[in-house]
């Protein structure tokens, strides 16, 4: 049977099976959420916040919770979007304010512009640059290692 997510702050709702991931509801209303490590659970990208409904959803497990503990942002209603399956009615989820400095296509074209919102790690989910500061090329050299860093760890992690 279906359930309906709702989604905050952008006032959307989405439909989504019993037993389906978060993430697929995510995905389903065309956001741009991430899926770094293919939603094995390893990496922040998909991390939301709980507002209502955490009853409804499956529990944590401890590779989620293992994670969970070093996203630098995480509280008491955050959960991975890959990991947390929908059981039943009420659940509302908020999305993070930022964007995944993976999520930037083109980083180089970034140089000299302000942040239009907080860019974050993609493994821990700290803030990077905060939105409204200047972006400058030491910035974006950290932004091109923080990149290459995520990756190698990912492709590790696939690895194993």
């Amino acid at each position: 049977m279906a359930k309906v997510v709702k989604l905050e702050p952008i006032s959307r709702e989405a439909t989504i099976n019993t037993n389906d991931n978060l993430l697929s509801a995510l995905l389903d209303t065309e956001l741009h959420v991430l899926k770094e490590c293919g939603g094995r659970g390893l990496c922040a990208t998909c991390h939301v916040y709980i507002t209502e409904g955490m009853e409804s959803l499956s529990p944590i497990s401890k590779r989620e919770q293992r994670t969970l503990e070093v996203i630098t942002t995480c509280n008491a209603n955050s959960r991975l979007a890959c990991q947390a399956r929908v059981m039943g009615t009420g659940v509302v989820v908020e999305l993070p304010s930022g964007m995944y400095v993976n999520a930037v296509d083109d980083i180089e074209s970034l140089i000299g512009r302000r942040a239009e919102q907080n860019i974050l790690h993609p493994l821990d989910g700290r803030i990077l640059v905060e939105e409204g500061k200047l972006i400058t090329r030491s910035m974006i050299t950290q932004l091109q290692d923080t990149q290459a860093q995520a990756g190698e760890y990912l492709a590790n992690t696939t690895e194993a």
